[in-house]
């Protein structure tokens, strides 16, 4: 009862006397036109649609046309006509987050969705649409993170603040690949974002991927693909202000979202609403333009907190030079590269070691560490190179002796980067078995430098 109160004094003390209000004028696709309120509202602003039976709809102003407001509502249009009336929200979007958020599931306003009751309210308000921290004032990314997958711990380390990049095509793992590290990871929180989602598949990941253990320290956020594409896009931005809450209470948060390609579509749909030409494979310049101002969010805070940011980018016919994964892999501090022919094999997670990179490392790791990956890497380069004629029984035994040391280490070096689902390796043990594989010399502790 007391947040209750308390959100709604806020909320009192930011209505303005005066209700400005006007009416829809056109209609046309997902896009509302309205009259009478344009001189008192600017792009991001929110109105009030009335429909025909008293159903509120809430609709974000994204344009201009003509002297009219183009609007875009956040839930079905049906029941709105010429004529509606349209009401000015005067308050700036916030929410209220709380730690008492953990383990429930969220949409893209911050209303519970797990049919578990209300969620509590926190004392600060966080704008739905935060600015990233200066570059100069926001702390360096240190400390490695453990993320429970012996493939990412060993050759692509992950530090506390890094933005890694998951590439993948459909049905190549990535959704297992989160569930992994959210149930594993020494982060002490994790805030999922579930964009453009399957309906069906939301809740069989949450229950069955993510399990109860993973949930418990968890938030997640949902939008399923049916939502309206500012839904979807209010999901992506809701996924990383929960994700900062927790940051600023010192906190070391993994955010996950999947995927980031989905934020991309939902954005190029408002944009070609409203009318901005098409640039590359038919997204607008907006969307190249939101991108880095989403994926900026994630990163070390200026204190203590830092969020460990790991999107995942739908790669389009498996083509990871289409502009979405272009952009976005120059955003980011890193990719993990899932490869469809290591899946058809059976080899999951099916991450391609020589295509993925962490910009992180060798920085954040010990010479002895550095060594072993280094190894490790070049001889599975050595046997991808001259795995046509391996497979083809081509090649003879002794005519180069680093193809046969390759060949000799690398059925090792494969059943080590496989890993079950239910299985996690933390960082000490990674380098240690890595060492063993390889048979060469370890004592170190598995976790570099700071």
């Amino acid at each position: 009862m007391k947040f209750l109160v308390r959100n709604l004094i806020s909320d009192i003390e930011r209505v303005s006397n005066i209700q400005v209000y006007g009416q829809v004028a056109a209609v046309q696709g997902m896009l509302l036109e309205a009259g009478g309120v344009q001189r008192t509202i600017s792009v991001g602003d929110r109105c009030n649609v009335v429909a025909r039976d008293g159903r509120r709809v809430i609709c974000e102003v994204v344009g201009f046309r003509q002297g009219r407001a183009l609007l875009m509502p956040y839930s079905p249009i049906e029941g709105i006509g010429l004529g509606c009336r349209t009401e000015v929200q005067d308050a700036e979007p916030v929410v209220y987050p709380d730690r008492g958020w953990l383990g429930r599931v969220i949409n893209g306003f911050g209303d519970p969705v797990d049919g578990l009751g209300p969620l509590p309210g926190g004392d600060t308000a966080y704008p739905v649409k935060a600015q990233p921290p200066s570059a100069h004032s926001r702390s360096r990314v240190s400390g490695k993170i453990d993320l429970g997958l012996r493939s990412v711990n060993s050759f692509l380390t992950c530090c506390r603040g890094q933005r890694m990049g998951i590439f993948a095509g459909s049905g190549v793992g990535k959704s297992s690949l989160m569930s992994m590290m959210a149930r594993n990871t020494s982060a002490d929180i994790s805030v999922l974002g579930l964009i453009g989602e399957r309906g069906r598949e939301a809740r069989e990941f949450i229950e069955d991927d993510l399990g109860p253990e993973g949930m418990k320290r968890s938030v997640v956020v949902v939008s399923t693909s049916d939502e309206s594409p500012l839904m979807r896009r209010q999901a992506a931005y809701m996924t990383l202000t929960v994700a900062e809450f927790f940051r600023d209470q010192g906190l070391d948060v993994l955010c996950m979202m999947d995927s980031v390609t989905r934020f991309a579509m939902a954005q190029r749909e408002i944009s070609l609403s409203a009318g901005e030409p098409p640039a590359s494979k038919g997204y607008t310049p907006t969307v190249f333009a939101e991108l880095p101002r989403l994926l900026e969010r994630a990163g070390p805070g200026v204190g203590k907190g830092s969020i460990t940011g790991l999107f995942t980018v739908l790669v389009d016919a498996d083509d990871h030079n289409e502009p979405i994964a272009d952009a976005v892999r120059g955003i980011l501090d890193g990719h993990i590269v899932l490869d469809r022919s290591i899946a058809e094999r059976g080899r999951y997670p099916a991450i391609n070691i020589l295509r993925s990179v962490s910009r992180t490392m060798p920085g954040c790791n010990n010479e002895q560490e550095n060594a072993l990956v280094r190894r490790a890497r070049a001889l599975l380069s050595t046997y991808e190179d001259m795995a046509e004629l391996i497979r083809l029984g081509a090649y003879r035994r002794g005519t180069d002796p680093k193809v046969d040391e390759a060949i000799h280490y690398y059925p090792a070096i494969e059943a080590f980067l496989g890993q079950l689902k239910t299985e996690a390796t933390n960082l000490q043990a990674c380098y240690a078995q890595l060492a063993e594989v390889l048979g060469m010399p370890f004592d170190g502790d598995g976790m570099g430098r700071k």
